[in-house]
């Protein structure tokens, strides 16, 4: 039995590699009571924001047998998006937005989710894989805590980003999880190898690490820019700079990133031309048709075409382009609330005078609340002290 064990494992993990993965171990299927501790009290705390499928199945996410009751063991597998460009380059480009790495490619979930099929089938079909043997696939879109099971299978450990850290592929790996039936013998676990390293804590334009492995979820700008659907809180929006689409800062400046090799990215996940350095005036010119168009593929699909607009409009306020005030002005007539309230903001910042220009008659047609609320505030918004 343990020897057919072995060459289930063994043959998994070659096909893996075949399908594109870089990383893979076996993790068991139960996780241990402290992850369910932590996890608790973070969603306690409300440091998950408006992320309210983060609380309504914590307990599923705790364990993966309360999730699958027949699940035995969980084969873990990381695929590397380690990025050939400075994530910093664009950092002091003011008419451009800055996406995070890992959606500037083609949709990591489809990728990795059709070579995940692909590997279970295989292990399915294999002629070592006992009768019976049922499989479930996860990527990023079901209660499973994926960086917690990568760390039991010994693919890294979660570093004070929280995030998971490989010592071969640094911060640049997709996760995605096989549930089986099979018992398979269980990989080493990772060792965290942090150290005194702040680097991480260090870097976050918006402090959303209270402390050491603990993230503020509300606080963080892939939160804020992706998830959270309102408008920007303003303590946040200068600090933000010209992040339109997640934030790569606390993983980019990782040291271990030093050993991970871009050649050994999955090629789909290679930059598009038009998402590497995206012009901020084209963006805020964008309806509903363009920006499907332009993001067609992409996970930035998922967000749509306000939040996009929203998240450009705070980076064009920080901006201090003068060249983008036309484009900021015409968005103060856009039909969604967030929006134009959002080109309030980017308007006082680029031109204070324009803005007072517009406000009498903004104020006496403006029916919404917060809307409203930008065109009668000062800028009493202060940056985030560290």
């Amino acid at each position: 039995m343990a020897d057919d064990k072995l060459r289930i494992t063994k043959s998994l993990e070659k096909r893996a590699r075949d399908e594109g993965f870089t990383a893979f171990g076996i993790a068991p299927a139960s996780l241990a009571p402290i992850t369910a501790k932590r996890l608790k009290a973070w969603l306690a705390g409300g440091q998950h924001g408006d992320m309210i499928w983060m609380e309504s199945r914590a307990d599923e996410r705790a364990d993966p047998q309360t999730l699958w009751s027949d699940v035995r063991s969980v084969i873990m597998l990381g695929m590397s998006y380690a990025p050939a460009r400075d994530p910093f380059a664009l950092a002091d480009v003011e008419d451009r937005g800055r996406i995070s790495v890992y959606a500037q490619g083609k949709d990591y979930h489809d990728i990795v989710k059709r070579a995940l099929k692909r590997l279970a089938r295989g292990l399915l079909e294999s002629t070592d894989c006992p009768d019976g043997t049922q499989v479930k696939v996860f990527v990023d879109t079901a209660p499973v805590m994926e960086k917690p099971l990568a760390e039991a299978a010994g693919l890294g450990w979660q570093g004070k980003h929280t995030n998971l850290v490989s010592r071969e592929h640094g911060s640049w790996l997709f996760l995605g999880a096989i549930y089986t039936t099979l018992e398979l013998e269980p990989s080493s676990s990772g060792r965290d190898s942090c150290g005194s390293c702040s680097a991480c804590q260090d870097i976050c334009p918006t402090n959303a690490f209270p402390e050491p492995y603990q993230l503020d979820a509300k606080a963080c700008i892939s939160y804020l820019t992706i998830e959270s659907k309102g408008p920007i809180p303003r303590q946040y929006r200068k600090a933000m700079g010209n992040h339109i689409y997640g934030c790569d800062d606390c993983l980019a400046v990782c040291p271990w990133n030093k050993f991970a090799v871009a050649a050994a990215a999955n090629k789909a996940f290679l930059p598009r031309a038009e998402l590497a350095a995206p012009a901020l005036a084209d963006l805020l010119a964008m309806d509903d048709a363009s920006f499907r168009t332009i993001f067609s593929g992409s996970p930035i699909k998922r967000s749509g075409r306000n939040r996009m607009v929203r998240n450009c409009l705070i980076a064009a306020g920080n901006s201090g382009d003068a060249k983008l005030i036309p484009a900021v002005t015409a968005l103060l007539d856009d039909e969604d609330n967030v929006v134009r309230g959002s080109a309030a903001w980017a308007l006082a910042q680029l031109d204070p005078d324009r803005f007072e220009q517009e406000k009498d008659s903004r104020l006496s047609k403006e029916q919404d609340a917060d809307v409203l609320l930008e065109w009668r505030a000062v800028d009493s918004s202060e940056p985030v002290t560290r």
